[in-house]
């Protein structure tokens, strides 16, 4: 069986400056693909491209899904196929009804459009997964929202779309422990009816949630390892180093980690220096 996204020898640039290297990578069906890297190497920038960020500039390569062409795609054109991207930094727009958002959203994948008896049941039900009360569907989309509850609403819209292949971008950073539980409780429910996932995060705890079947490491924009799951246990005990030592690749860049128990850093060897 043809692999539902690959992606061969992608380069991408922003304002002249080369990102992406020459990424290549398949994900297949049904898989979740936990997508690591010390920050500033790509990763982000992979998600926006293969979405359609206009920003990202691909002077090189190829991304199919399901066969198709995506880089001939527009950005409707891509969702419309089945791709989903849940921001890590969701914008607020003014303006825009929050349900209005997303009936049309949800009518432009269907060939006959819900009837509002569907649309409410569907809504009602994608809100109380999320744990959002259903009254904000009255509210402009993510204005006055908490980051919380930003991360959730994405989430909120997977629901709704129903995409073959959600990609989630940092998706619990920012979330309290409570919140990080039922956005993982609802891409377990994905995963148990077949969705494919490719999530980005720089901590173990939601992929101890979500269980990836497979991880791959970006570094100075190349996939430097493929392999997994296991790959995020060593890199949450040992960070990156091991890649250098054992590969011998340089790490161009790495900014320094959110905070201690962020994946890349060992929080063994931090609380050791800060005497914890």
């Amino acid at each position: 069986m043809p692999a539902l996204l690959k992606i061969e020898n992608l380069h991408v640039a922003v304002k002249g400056t080369e990102i992406l290297k020459g990424i290549d990578l398949e994900l297949n069906e049904g898989e979740t693909l936990a997508l690591l890297g010390p920050n500033g190497h790509g990763k982000s920038t992979l998600l926006g491209t293969i979405m359609g960020n206009p920003i990202y500039e691909v002077t090189e390569g190829n991304i199919a899904f399901k066969g198709q062409d995506v880089l001939a795609m527009k950005v409707d054109e891509r969702s419309k196929a089945g791709l989903f991207l849940a921001m890590q930094y969701p914008a607020e727009i003014p303006g825009v009804n929050s349900s209005d958002f997303l009936k049309a959203a949800m009518n432009a994948r269907r060939s006959k459009p819900l009837t509002l008896f569907e649309f409410y049941s569907k809504l009602q039900a994608a809100y109380k997964a999320v744990g959002i009360p259903f009254e904000m569907n009255n509210r402009n989309l993510n204005e006055g929202f908490s980051g919380g509850e930003k991360k959730r609403s994405e989430i909120l819209q997977m629901l709704l779309l129903e995409p073959d292949l959600a990609m989630l971008d940092e998706i619990d950073s920012g979330l309290d422990v409570d919140a990080m539980q039922i956005v993982a409780s609802a891409i377990k429910e994905e995963q148990a009816k077949g969705r494919s996932f490719l999530v980005v995060s720089h901590y173990a705890r939601l992929y101890s949630m979500i269980n990836p079947t497979r991880a791959a490491v970006i570094i100075n924009g190349r996939v430097a390892v493929d392999g997994g799951p296991e790959l995020i246990k060593r890199i949450d005990a040992e960070g990156y180093e091991w890649i250098k030592r054992e590969l011998g690749i340089e790490i161009a860049k790495e900014e320094s980690a959110m905070n201690e128990v962020s994946i890349g850093v060992c929080a063994t060897r931090v609380a050791a220096k800060e005497g914890k």
